[in-house]
């Protein structure tokens, strides 16, 4: 049987061609994401503050920049009896802790966005970001 015919022949093993760089170098071929960047946290000057610092480093690069729409808060309310040995007078307390949650949308690469979301997070906020191409 011949090399040509699929035999294992002597000859050279077969070699893919190299993949071209797929990241343009000039930002304005970069391809420009839907990115939703959601904000929670029981402190509403934490989450403000983040907020803003946000939106200003997004300003600052000249981005499509919407919010920050503010969620109604989320209250987790538990009622419980003040007396242990459930004797006595009927004495209730109420606990109530508060969730307040910001969405902000931006239209920008990804790449500008990890720069963005570099900055300083105050203690007790949570950060999530989303990818939306549709």
């Amino acid at each position: 049987m011949s090399a040509a015919a699929g035999g294992g022949g002597g000859g050279a093993a077969y070699v893919p061609p190299a993949k071209k760089d797929v990241t343009p170098e000039d930002p304005a071929q970069q391809v420009v994401h839907r990115i939703r960047i959601t904000l929670t946290s029981r402190n509403v000057a934490n989450i403000e503050k983040v907020c803003a610092d946000l939106k200003k480093g997004a300003l600052e690069k000249k981005l499509h920049v919407r919010g920050p729409v503010r969620l109604p808060t989320k209250h987790l309310v538990i009622t419980t009896r003040k007396a242990p040995s459930g004797e006595g007078t009927n004495t209730w307390d109420r606990f109530e802790m508060r969730i307040h949650k910001r969405l902000i949308d931006l239209h920008a690469p990804s790449e500008v966005v990890k720069e963005i979301t570099s900055i300083s997070i105050e203690p007790g906020v949570e950060v999530d970001v989303t990818i939306n191409d549709r």
